[in-house]
């Protein structure tokens, strides 16, 4: 085999794992809204990047290495995780509803006073660890898929950082550039109303299995 043939051939698991991480991970979810959220308010955005990306690097590096098929196998575990985060997700969009309705002065004034860091990062972590999608994509969908790669299933699980990296990067810096869309109180209402309607339809599909 020629040296680019070889290049090639360790470059399509990378590209695979990549293209797969960006369609699973841009899905409207909690943690994308809360990133973006974030994001716009420009607070303790590196830390929720940094979160976000860590516990897919934990997750995906676990499924690679096999810990996905013991997931499929336990399903009182699976009961659990779906329960446990049908209610977290009703309680997101039971919090995000009454920011929606608050007045125009106390947004402002929540928009500008900010949320301690270890508030934030429980926050994130809870959003992530309780999201029962967050196992159905990694583990069961990208788990599958790198199961099928073989030897080469690691630079597939590369690729799938490599897409977590980008995306929650780019929201977070992103989310920057719609900041004078997101100087009224409007169009923070529509926001939190439109994650409230989200998470809602979400936790009631996670409940209904």
């Amino acid at each position: 085999m020629s040296l680019s043939g070889m290049d090639i051939s360790l470059l399509l698991p990378v590209v695979s794992g990549l293209g797969l991480g960006l369609a699973l991970i841009a899905a409207i979810g909690p943690q994308n809204a809360f990133v973006l959220r974030q994001g716009l308010l420009g607070e303790h955005v590196a830390v929720v990047v940094a979160l976000c990306v860590a516990s897919d690097l934990l997750l995906i590096s676990a499924v690679v290495a096999g810990a996905g098929a013991l997931l499929e196998h336990a399903p009182v575990v699976t009961l659990l995780l779906r329960w446990a985060g049908g209610l977290y997700l009703g309680s997101y969009a039971v919090l995000a509803a009454r920011r929606a309705l608050r007045s125009a002065d106390r947004l402002e004034v929540t928009r500008t006073t900010g949320a301690p860091r270890r508030a934030i990062v429980l926050t994130t972590l809870a959003l992530t660890w309780l999201n029962p999608h967050f196992y159905v994509d990694t583990v069961l969908v990208l788990g599958a898929v790198a199961a099928a790669q073989g030897a080469d299933r690691w630079a597939f699980g590369a690729g799938a950082l490599l897409a977590s990296v980008l995306w929650f990067t780019g929201l977070g810096v992103a989310a920057r550039l719609l900041r004078p869309l997101f100087a009224h109180a409007v169009t923070w209402r529509v926001l939190d109303a439109s994650v409230a309607v989200v998470m809602g339809m979400l936790a009631v599909g996670v409940l209904r299995g």
